[in-house]
């Protein structure tokens, strides 16, 4: 197990892997959040599922930061109730 910390991810970030997608495209937007991570390729609009695990592996860097607002009011306010 790492001590490295949970990466922060919010809705409508733009993240670079390592590996490029068969398209060629090596970015890609963040538009779920949870246990695995949607993505949506910046280049052909491919959408995939990424343990968020495999995500933090594959990470080189942020090309454009996403909204924490929004983030927070998708996911709720700790104990109240929905």
């Amino acid at each position: 197990m790492t001590t490295r910390p949970v990466l922060e991810l919010f809705l409508g970030d733009v993240v670079r892997l390592g590996r490029p997608h068969p398209c060629g495209g090596t970015d890609w937007r963040v538009d779920r959040l949870g246990a695995d991570i949607g993505l949506r390729c910046r280049t052909c609009d491919r959408h995939v599922l990424l343990e968020r695990r495999a995500l933090e592996r594959r990470f080189k860097g942020f090309v454009q930061r996403g909204d924490p607002v929004l983030t927070a009011a998708v996911r709720g306010v700790p104990g109240r109730p929905t």
